[in-house]
């Protein structure tokens, strides 16, 4: 029996257990889903990276940039370093579909053109997939905090971004259930203001 939470805890801390993190102001869960992303004859599905984002690598890109701690710069994917580890590599996308086939997942990477509402906004969960990894992902990124990983490897809290590129209600749901010590603060207030 495949766990999948425990498989994708135990690459990530390996992975981040070699990062220097003396300058971390956060690190990133990349997860995103494209028709153009396909493995074997299934198309739309998940692309999922973890990379660190620091303090010295945000003050060489965007000095003299509006450098507040609310920037998009500072939060945004498009804007970050992206010095990204691929999580499924041929491996992790081995047994992420045999997790998938365990779990009576089907069809994966279909997209219900039914997921708009009234108003033409999006209120889907991804494609076949996506959701149950975001769920898996969003586990692992909070058993991190819970454990104080980061406070134990630099000294302070961090926060663990979930991201995609657009933002989607589900992912920024997920950041927010991650962070329980609100670690992700300064993202949200940068969200709210309007800057992203």
């Amino acid at each position: 029996m495949i766990d999948l939470r425990e498989y994708f805890y135990n690459k990530i801390k390996n992975e981040m257990d070699h990062w220097d993190m003396s300058d971390a102001y956060s690190v990133t869960f990349f997860l995103y889903s494209n028709e153009a992303y396909t493995y074997k004859e299934y198309s739309n599905v998940c692309e999922f990276s973890i990379s660190l984002n620091n303090e010295t690598f945000f003050k060489s890109e965007y000095a003299g940039d509006d450098e507040g701690l609310y920037s998009e710069e500072r939060w945004n994917y498009a804007y970050l370093e992206q010095d990204d580890k691929d999580m499924l590599d041929e491996k992790g996308m081995e047994t992420l579909f045999a997790w998938y086939k365990q779990e009576g997942i089907e069809n994966i990477g279909y997209e219900d053109p039914d997921c708009y509402d009234e108003n033409c906004r999006y209120i889907g969960k991804g494609p076949v997939g996506y959701y149950e990894l975001l769920e898996v992902i969003s586990d692992v990124a909070r058993r991190l905090i819970e454990e104080d990983y980061f406070l134990q490897r630099c000294g302070k809290r961090i926060p663990i971004i979930i991201q995609d590129l657009e933002f989607t209600w589900y992912v920024l749901e997920a950041t927010k259930k991650v962070n329980i010590h609100d670690e992700a603060h300064d993202f949200f207030k940068a969200l709210e203001s309007g800057n992203m």
